[in-house]
């Protein structure tokens, strides 16, 4: 597997700069922590930071605690001096690191107390708590002019799961300000059912207000983003496949269920699916548009109905009216027409997607992870396709394919690598462009990522780096770390 010599040799092409402190620092607040430039801007210096899981790596003796690894941007991209390594045995994090935590499953971002600084969100779904296996747990790191310190639980509604066991809680994280008050809200899944929460929140966690909505059953994945161009987010929880439905339902909330069980009774999209998904402007007319993934095809469901032969995507676009129950979206899918390489079984094309611009070009863009992928073969090896917005929607017009053969893409394809586990744009140097992020979460004993700056033309394979979890500060022992595994764009995680 690819390995670098050392951190310094592999960023160097990047930065090109003298090396920074460990932690950053803002002199005031950069008081747009809520807004899509500066979403994960956790030390409030304008530029957004890149938080990484690496669920599976160890603390001390103890195998797959689970670590985040936050690298803090500047005008020269992410470093990994510039970091702060978090885990449960982090002074004034919560709780304590044990086997098979699996810290940092998930995360998400947004300014839940309103201080000017995102902080952040690690679910660790496979946590014990009590008695109760795999009850799962959700953290909140603080942000602050000097990176992210101190946290406190987000602790599950009153009744959540009751009589219920291996829940999950902390399985998929979304943010998004919902009545458009300056503070977002917070959603949380879970294998149990979903949970709200009303921000802002107090620095023991507790949120102004929050609500269980168990009329999902399993909320396989969440997702928040303003589709009618309000300046409020509206929320789609996806339970996941289910007997009837293998691709896995849509439905758009329409608030609390409670004291009434059957009040503000959800929307179904009866043409849509998706297990985890984000929203974005692919076509530039001022509305967000959700896309959608469903990795599971037909052989990893062990059922027909599933998602087409290796994998899709699917993406419904935003109106005045938002998403309506009458619109049919739009698939894609490896053997679409100019979409790259050819759909296999098991591919999981989907398994994770991201939305961003990476060329300024006013369109935002859609990256897709397939870490079953072979390369030749190479079982997964794994890519990452990227599809192109444009005023006419999401194409495959100058899509592109990337694997670790890729000329310019460092190292060297390799069986089991999961290269595209996680996917993320997101524009780290402030430059217009995002950057192109992929995880190789299997990548070596520790697992990497891929990074490569965006252009006019779209990433830049030249200089483009790749970083692994060892340089990152994680430590592995006898599990590799999946260091790339989880970013702040979603996937799916079971």
């Amino acid at each position: 597997m690819n390995r670098a010599a050392t951190a310094a040799a592999v960023l160097a092409p990047l930065l090109a700069v003298t090396l920074t402190p460990t932690t950053a620092s803002a002199s005031s607040p950069y008081k747009g922590a809520n807004t899509a430039a500066v979403q994960d801007d956790f030390n409030g210096d304008g530029y957004r930071d890149l938080a990484v899981g690496a669920p599976y790596a160890a603390n001390g003796s103890v195998e797959e605690a689970g670590a985040v690894v936050v690298m803090y941007g500047s005008a020269s991209s992410v470093s990994a001096t510039r970091r702060t390594v978090i885990t449960q045995a982090t002074s004034g994090i919560p709780g304590a690191p044990e086997e098979w935590d699996a810290f940092g499953t998930t995360i998400a971002s947004a300014d839940l107390d309103r201080d000017g600084y995102a902080d952040l969100l690690v679910g660790t779904p496979s946590e014990k708590v009590g008695d109760n296996e795999l009850r799962g747990s959700v953290t909140v790191v603080w942000g602050g002019p000097s990176g992210l310190s101190d946290g406190a639980t987000i602790s599950p509604p009153a009744g959540y799961g009751d009589g219920r066991t291996y829940c999950g809680f902390g399985n998929s994280l979304a943010t998004g300000d919902m009545n458009g008050d300056g503070a977002p809200e917070v959603s949380i899944g879970s294998r149990c059912e979903g949970a709200s929460y009303t921000s802002p929140f107090t620095r023991t966690g507790k949120a102004a207000s929050n609500y269980r909505d168990g009329r999902f059953g399993e909320t396989r994945g969440v997702v928040m983003g303003d589709v009618n161009g309000d300046g409020r987010a509206e929320r789609f929880w996806l339970p996941g496949p289910s007997d009837d439905d293998r691709r896995g339902s849509v439905y758009v909330d329409n608030g609390p269920s409670s004291p009434d069980y059957s009040a503000n009774w959800p929307t179904e999209l009866p043409y849509a699916d998706g297990h985890a998904g984000q929203i974005g402007d692919i076509n530039g007319d001022g509305y967000g548009d959700l896309v959608t993934g469903i990795a599971e095809d037909d052989s990893l469901a062990n059922a027909t109905g599933a998602a087409h032969r290796g994998g899709e995507i699917q993406v419904l676009y935003g109106s005045a009216q938002g998403i309506t129950a009458d619109q049919h979206p739009k698939v894609f899918y490896q053997d679409t027409a100019g979409v790259p390489g050819t759909a296999e079984d098991g591919d999981e094309f989907g398994q994770s997607l991201s939305v961003g611009d990476v060329n300024a070009d006013g369109y935002a863009d859609v990256l897709v992870g397939s870490p079953g992928e072979a390369i030749g073969t190479l079982q997964y090896a794994g890519t990452a396709v990227l599809l192109r917005g444009s005023a006419a929607g999401l194409t495959t017009t100058k899509a592109a394919g990337y694997t670790q053969n890729t000329a310019g893409v460092p190292g060297t394809a390799e069986a089991g690598d999961q290269f595209g586990a996680a996917v993320h744009l997101a524009d780290l140097n402030k430059d217009g462009k995002a950057e192109t992020i992929v995880g190789i979460s299997t990548e070596n004993s520790d697992g990497c990522l891929w990074t490569a700056r965006g252009s006019a033309s779209g990433p830049v394979l030249s200089g483009s780096v790749n970083l692994c979890g060892k340089s990152a500060g994680i430590t592995v022992r006898n599990t590799v770390g999946y260091f790339g595994a989880a970013l702040t764009s979603p996937h799916v995680a079971n």
